[in-house]
């Protein structure tokens, strides 16, 4: 009999450990209602579950970001709501104008009110905000701007010529005259040179001036007969002039009349891109197109169009456009407002469809959210049941061992009986 060491003894305390321990992670699981409290627990589990409350926290974000994005065209599209009563007003103006019981102070009366309601649109566009934000101007998020355009007798970036048969380019000296490019300073062209050996021709006409003309190229299509006068940049314009008109009128040309500047084809438009998943590069962009007076076509200038500058933004009392003209071209501007009509409504059919994919958007978030949030719960939840019963068996484990440690407590006792 040994009474150094009491090995039943020790063997009984590890035990007595062993249930205290599994007892109090019972009970920090049960308390906390966890499975998994620390890495501990279960590391592969605690990483997976990680990964997976990042996906459900950006997926419950994004689910609010797109209800932000349905916020936002609807209040676009309330906006427009109006601008398109606004139209259907000025069509109905139009239409009245054009009735010949109207006399011209009558006609003038329906301008004005034209003018109104045009600057009215100009307001709508120029004020409606979201979050500060303009949505209807094309002057807030991703700005795209539209395609140019020619004007009359132009290309998309200059300026094509049709030489007439006979052209005389025997001027030599004479035959000098003014190109500007752009809002820049008139560049003047004086055509000396015979330049390919020829004779002098309109092939050296368009050497001359891509030579001479910083900002534009010139070419020459002999079997047209065609010049074209081309700006390097597609925003400039092109224009020919000359102090003398002879010059120009030697070669075909008239003072002036080949100007040509490129306007937009399409309004500009905003560009607003939404975060609508739980990860890089699931986003949706919300398209705003431009919708100003001048966008839709119901200001400008020249034909149809009033000489006086009656429509302004729509936040001042300052006149910066002409509005349609339906004292003299009401025929005209019921056409024009009907285009814009068209416009309008194609904008806010857009935005509807927005919206309505939005919502399923929002639909698929929310569902995805709550699939995963059951995955991670059954990784990262306790079962209280089941723990309920680890922590029963657990206190029962640990009650034996105590009564066991007295037991083994006593054994060495019994040495004193061989000292009797």
């Amino acid at each position: 009999m040994r009474i150094n060491h009491n090995i039943a003894a020790l063997n009984t305390y590890n035990q007595l450990n062993s249930a205290n321990n599994a007892n109090a992670k019972n009970m920090e699981k049960l308390s906390s209602g966890l499975r998994i409290n620390r890495a501990g627990d279960d590391a592969a589990g605690l990483a997976i579950s990680e990964k997976m409350r990042g996906q459900i926290r950006g997926l419950d974000q994004a689910s609010r970001n797109s209800l932000d994005g349905i916020s936002m065209i609807q209040t676009a599209e309330g906006g427009l709501s109006e601008t398109t009563e606004i139209l259907q007003r000025m069509r109905e103006l139009a239409v009245q104008a054009g009735n010949d019981t109207n006399t011209t102070s009558d006609r003038e009366e329906i301008q004005k009110e034209v003018n109104q309601l045009t600057s009215e649109i100009n307001r709508i566009g120029n004020t409606m905000e979201f979050n500060t934000q303009k949505l209807l101007n094309a002057s807030a998020g991703d700005v795209t701007a539209g395609t140019n355009v020619p004007a009359a007798g132009g290309t998309a970036t200059g300026i094509a010529i049709t030489l007439g048969t006979g052209t005389n380019f025997s001027g030599g000296n004479n035959l000098t005259f003014d190109v500007t490019v752009g809002s820049g300073v008139a560049q003047t062209v004086d055509l000396t040179a015979d330049y390919d050996g020829t004779t002098l021709d309109g092939d050296d006409l368009a050497t001359a001036i891509s030579t001479a003309i910083t900002g534009a190229t010139a070419t020459w299509d002999g079997a047209s007969g065609q010049l074209t006068i081309t700006a390097d940049n597609d925003a400039d314009g092109i224009q020919i002039d000359s102090a003398s008109a002879g010059s120009l009128t030697s070669i075909g040309l008239s003072q002036g009349t080949h100007a040509a500047t490129p306007a937009s084809s399409t309004p500009d438009s905003s560009k607003f891109t939404l975060q609508i998943g739980a990860n890089e590069n699931q986003t949706m962009t919300l398209e705003f197109t431009d919708m100003t007076a001048a966008a839709l076509g119901i200001t400008g200038m020249g034909t149809g169009f009033t000489t006086g500058t009656d429509v302004t933004n729509g936040t001042d009392d300052n006149g910066i456009e002409s509005g349609l003209d339906v004292v003299n071209e009401a025929g005209n501007a019921i056409t024009v407002i009907e285009n814009a009509l068209t416009k309008v409504s194609a904008e806010r059919s857009k935005m509807g469809a927005y919206q309505n994919r939005l919502e399923h958007t929002i639909n698929n978030l929310e569902t995805s959210s709550e699939n995963l949030t059951a995955a991670e719960s059954r990784i990262r939840d306790v079962d209280m049941a089941k723990e309920m019963m680890e922590m029963t068996k657990n206190n029962i484990l640990s009650q034996a061992a105590q009564s066991m440690l007295a037991q083994a407590n006593q054994q060495p006792q019994g040495v004193l009986q061989l000292l009797r």
